[in-house]
């Protein structure tokens, strides 16, 4: 697919972030240039894949709840912008074969493990295992990523910072809390 109106997406929408929220990119050279990638973090409004749009110079393939495919229109839409529809009510195998295919496509996967927008700003809420999981079947490595600062555009704070990338090798359980933790470390580096 040529995710043509991803492409021109992202051709308006990094600029109107920078001109209105002053968005920041940190640790972009820390995504991989080529082979599967699950881009991993906080989720802080309605707006948050948007702005990862502006961000990467590779496609982003963002996991997105299925009520937002709902019409003809919006699924033609959301697919065009390399959107995978989840049903966050049911353990949704086809989303998981579509995004394994994807990561063994050598494509990049964006995920919020915290599953919903976390309105509390200061408490990260439990991350879901989808990440890791991915990242375990696949072999791909996740590259942790922060969202910090507000889409207030007066006070034009809005800062994304990627981390290092890594492999999941062990416990699921475990390695779901190492991510929940270099997530907490970029969002309290994003703050500084």
């Amino acid at each position: 697919m040529d995710y043509i109106v991803y492409r021109t997406l992202k051709f308006i929408i990094k600029p109107f972030f920078m001109l209105i929220h002053g968005v920041k990119y940190e640790g972009l050279e820390n995504i991989p240039k080529s082979g599967g990638v699950i881009l991993a973090g906080n989720h802080t409004g309605n707006t948050d894949a948007l702005l990862m749009l502006g961000g990467p110079k590779r496609i982003v393939h963002m996991m997105a709840k299925k009520e937002l495919f709902k019409t003809r229109f919006t699924n033609a839409f959301f697919r065009s912008m390399a959107c995978i529809s989840v049903d966050r009510s049911i353990h949704d195998e086809n989303a998981k074969d579509e995004a394994t295919k994807v990561l063994k496509n050598g494509d990049v996967i964006g995920i919020f493990p915290e599953g919903t927008v976390n309105k509390t700003k200061d408490i990260i809420l439990p991350f879901k295992y989808g990440a890791v999981s991915f990242a375990k079947k696949t072999n791909c490595y996740i590259v942790p990523f922060s969202i910090t600062g507000s889409y207030n555009i007066f006070k034009r704070n809005i800062k994304l910072t990627y981390g290092k990338p890594y492999k999941v090798t062990g416990d699921l359980e475990k390695e779901n809390e190492k991510l929940m933790r270099k997530v907490i470390d970029l969002i309290k580096k994003g703050r500084e």
